[in-house]
């Protein structure tokens, strides 16, 4: 049967989504007012790490407005310790992480007292007349240092700042040869130290937390990514019944990974609502949220790569030292090691070793940012071929080429021990190089260098690989992961044939709604307008594991697949008995069965009113074409891409401009190219600031000296240029929609190619590395450092 509709899936629908958010009638967390609702403000540390001697918040009492304040000491029989969901060694320490000090602050931002009053106003001016006394003690902030024997401690009572040391060898698990051979044998050994710098997810939206305990569940309104995961811990961290609690995840304005946390906060204002019975909100202010919640990266990555002298790399052996900061969040342990995996990129190394020693400070706790690990992984990988190709005066796209994994070779079991299901590197390098003019960029840089022009240009180059859709539970289960990979959806039919979609994956920016609604459409055959997706309802949604690490493409639209598949099932026999066949004659296409050779037919749209009618159904049918799924993948799904960056260099002021960018991405088919194209190009703004812009800084006492944006940089769009885009198409074998992930990605790819284009304009002036973000005075400094060194050997 000829099709006569277009399918939805491949088509680039304007988010549904949109219309409210950009009209201004969203529902945020801070937008909800609730009868008899109190506000609730923390007093936060000025200092890194000190002894609390004595509070002092009588004055604070009888301010107007107040109706409570909350130490440490008045909530330690019942906050508990903020869980962390990700115990990555047997011999892991964790400290105790009170929502609220009892008797020490670990870091400048920590909570040491909340007010509750009549209005959010009231409850910060009272913040003033609370009065602590504090001892400095000594403070932790050196990554490196932090790790020696003999260092001052974040914590005593463990003995050491290191919480563990996670290693995977290649010769021990089977999937590769002993590195330290390899280094030994090979022809050609490139060492070097990369440091990862801290980060702030700056999302758009404070993090914000509204609690009504007066119904007869408690209700908990979160700007969160993760309300299911939430509810699970704040039942188990304050020791309430699960389904007593509901929580309601409404319109989040981004996340990049600083949402997906069980916060102070969180708990903090539940503790405080049970005990005044009212409902309570709290509001973090844009300095609060970069001076307390979870900042991302911080590591020191030492990487030692083995090849022969024709360009052929044997082995690599990574080091880490990851910085915990001062707690252990949800899964802060985790984020480094999920790295492991990806070091060796796309290349086929046959030997590997990887160690991480993760190490506390007197800083704010690390955990998840956009991308989680995986970044950190794909710029040592990039930053380090760049190395290797310099070093052999070879051309870096060439000696990608050289040790890529090919078209053909897949499915691929790399050293790492994963199995990469799809992918064509070359046809996606190919079609970047063309776009990028390569060729004739790398024409001009000689032309430039040979007359010695201030302004010289570096071509960079990233081919990338990451494992997302994060599960599945096998995998997580084996490497401690405290909860599964698995993801839930339903699909409701409604009597006059328009269909509700449940999912348990929780939207806050991707576009759940308009690609599971163009999903849905396309299975079911249903109009795209007649689609309502819901999430982010704990109530509504009961089951599900939310939204991080490109999962929810990958793992919960095929779980809507498999649950508009039960309703085509047990709509079948329905169908049949209406139109007196056999089902073996029916075939369904277009939201209808039809009798093969016949012309006779009827749509799902009748089908869902006769079940709700009930009068005329075959025997032992029940009325229902209600369906639910869960699905669990045998596998992550692995999108690639090629980026090339050409930045301009001005050796004199050291100032950086990005002239143009081209970066052709495999995220499998494509449900929406409208939405992969937002992802792509918000993902390289983010990837692009961690190279040029981006830095969380700490002065020597702990205290944040990038606590806005003042000083604190994001780029603007003014910043920014003008990307070219375009994809090549690998299905994903592993799942029915042959989907891989896309939000990550351009992040991961982004970074390594800006930087290396920076370094790659002045390598020939002796520059050897610049730390991110490469700012005009680290960049001038590094070149005048170059210059002196020259001249000294010279004399």
């Amino acid at each position: 049967m000829t099709s006569t509709v277009e399918p939805e899936i491949g088509q680039a629908r304007r988010r549904k989504e949109d219309e409210h958010l950009v009209t201004g009638r969203t529902r945020w967390t801070d937008n909800l007012v609730l009868p008899g609702m109190l506000h609730m403000a923390i007093l936060r540390s000025p200092f890194a790490h000190a002894r609390i001697t004595s509070i002092d918040t009588s004055e604070a009492r009888q301010r107007p407005g107040v109706v409570a304040v909350l130490t440490g000491a008045d909530a330690s029989p019942e906050q508990g310790s903020l869980p962390c969901a990700w115990v990555i060694t047997p011999d892991m320490k964790i400290p105790p992480a009170p929502s609220l000090a009892v008797d020490t602050v670990n870091f400048a931002g920590e909570a040491v007292a909340v007010v509750v009053a009549r209005s959010a106003y009231e409850a910060h001016d009272a913040l003033e007349a609370i009065d602590v006394d504090y001892d400095d003690l000594p403070v932790v902030l050196d990554l490196a240092d932090a790790a020696r024997d003999g260092a001052d401690l974040v914590h005593p009572d463990l003995g050491t700042n290191v919480s563990a040391t996670w290693t995977f060898d290649s010769a021990e698990a089977g999937t590769g040869g002993d590195v330290e051979q390899a280094i030994r044998d090979a022809e050609v050994v490139v060492e070097r130290t990369f440091r990862q710098q801290r980060l702030i997810p700056a999302f758009m939206e404070p993090r914000s937390v509204v609690v009504d305990p007066t119904g007869p569940q408690i209700t908990v309104w979160s700007a969160t990514q993760v309300p299911h995961i939430l509810k699970i811990m704040l039942a188990m961290t304050l020791g309430i019944p699960e389904h007593k609690l509901r929580v309601i995840a409404p319109d989040v304005g981004g996340g990049f990974g600083g949402k997906l946390q069980v916060t102070p906060e969180e708990l903090l204002a539940l503790l405080v609502a049970r005990r005044l019975g009212k409902p309570v909100k709290y509001t973090e202010t844009r300095s609060e949220s970069m001076v307390a919640a979870h900042h991302g990266r911080d590591q020191i990555q030492k990487l030692t790569l083995a090849a022969r002298r024709d360009g052929t790399v044997v082995g690599l052996k990574v080091e880490l030292l990851a910085d915990m900061g001062a707690y252990l969040r949800l899964v802060t342990p985790g984020v480094p090691i999920l790295g492991a995996f990806m070091f060796n990129g796309i290349y086929k190394f046959g030997a590997y070793h990887f160690s991480c020693t993760n190490v506390f400070t007197n800083k704010v706790p690390t955990d998840a940012y956009r991308g989680a690990g995986r970044p950190e992984a794909t710029f040592g990988i990039e930053r380090i071929m760049d190395e290797l190709a310099a070093e052999l005066s070879m051309d870096p796209l060439e000696l990608r080429a050289k040790n890529w994994i090919r078209h053909e070779e897949f499915p691929f079991d790399t050293v790492a021990g994963l199995t990469y299901d799809s992918g064509n590197y070359e046809a996606a390098t190919a079609k970047a190089r063309d776009l990028f003019h390569y060729d004739e960029l790398r024409r001009e840089q000689e032309e430039r260098r040979r007359r010695n022009d201030p302004v010289q240009l570096g071509i960079g180059v990233s081919t990338f690989t990451e494992m997302c859709g994060l599960a599945p539970s096998r995998v997580l289960g084996s490497l401690n992961y405290g909860a599964g990979g698995w993801e839930h959806a339903a699909i409701r039919m409604l009597p006059t044939g328009r269909v509700e979609v449940v999912t348990g994956s929780s939207s806050h920016g991707q576009g759940h709604e308009t690609a599971w609604s163009q999903i849905v459409a396309d299975r079911l055959g249903v109009p795209f307008e007649d689609v309502e997706v819901l999430h982010g309802d704990t109530q509504s949604s009961p089951r599900g594991l939310d939204t991080y690490g490109s999962r929810s493409l990958a793992v919960g639209g095929v779980a809507v697949v498999k649950a508009a598949e039960k309703v085509i099932a047990k709509a079948r026999p329905i169908a049949a008995h209406m139109m007196e066949c056999s089902e073996d004659d029916l075939e369904f296409a277009e939201g209808r069965f039809r009798v093969r050779g016949t012309e006779k037919a009827v749509g799902m749209s009748d089908i869902a009113l006769a079940v709700f009618t009930a009068a005329d159904l075959p025997e032992g049918i029940e009325p229902n074409l209600d369906s639910e799924a869960t699905y669990d993948p045998d596998n992550f799904s692995f999108p690639h891409g090629t980026h090339l960056c050409a930045a301009e260099v001005d050796t004199e002021t050291g100032q950086v401009r990005i002239r143009s960018y081209v970066c052709v991405d495999d995220v499998g088919h494509v449900v929406n190219p409208l939405i992969v194209e937002g992802q792509v190009h918000g993902g390289l703004a983010q990837g692009i600031a961690q190279a040029l812009y981006e830095e969380a800084v700490h002065d020597e006492s702990g205290t944040l000296l990038s606590g806005s944006f003042a000083e604190y940089l994001l780029p603007s769009a003014a910043d920014l240029p003008t990307f070219t885009t375009d994809r090549t198409e690998t299905p994903a074998v592993g799942n029915p929609l042959g989907v891989k992930g896309v939000g990550e990605a351009g992040t991961i790819a982004s970074t390594p190619a800006v930087v290396n284009a920076v370094l790659d304009a002045v390598r020939h002036l002796g520059v050897r590395d610049i730390e991110m973000p490469c700012t005009p005075m680290r960049v001038w400094h590094a070149v005048e450092s170059a210059r002196n060194s020259a001249q000294g050997g010279a004399r």
